[in-house]
């Protein structure tokens, strides 16, 4: 497993590459697999809202092109002083790939400013087990 340290300094990176115009808001996230490999991503946004990307999304897409299919970490790093949570869509899009108890640690550039279970953030969560049962 990935540790921790190097999630956030992942997630960190990535972030100064975000393409954020628009919002001026960068955003980067970087998930590990059970095996350890990482994968980041950065919002990129779009004149013709809301056409643009979330970081999770980005990072999920790298971990699916690379042929992983399992989140067993993520970590989302925003700047501000509220934390910066992944959005409605990507809880969905985490919850897809990631088991309820998975780890979704929130980052400023400080460092781990919070952390929570994707069922904390997804409760009740409708998922790809939803389906099996048809």
């Amino acid at each position: 497993m990935a540790s921790l340290d190097t999630l956030f300094e992942a997630a960190k990176s990535i972030q100064a590459k975000a393409y954020a115009p628009y919002s001026r808001f960068k955003v980067g996230a970087a998930i590990a697999t059970p095996d350890g490999r990482i994968f980041a991503g950065c919002n990129v946004e779009n004149a013709a809202y809301p056409v643009g990307s979330c970081a999770e999304a980005g990072a999920i897409s790298a971990m699916i092109a690379a042929g992983e299919s399992r989140i067993a970490e993520i970590v989302v790093m925003g700047e501000g002083e509220h934390l910066v949570t992944p959005c409605g869509g990507c809880r969905q899009r985490i919850r897809e790939f990631a088991a309820p108890d998975t780890p979704i640690h929130i980052a400023g550039p400080e460092g781990i400013r919070k952390r929570f279970t994707l069922d904390e953030l997804l409760p009740f969560s409708f998922g790809p087990d939803n389906l099996t049962d048809r």
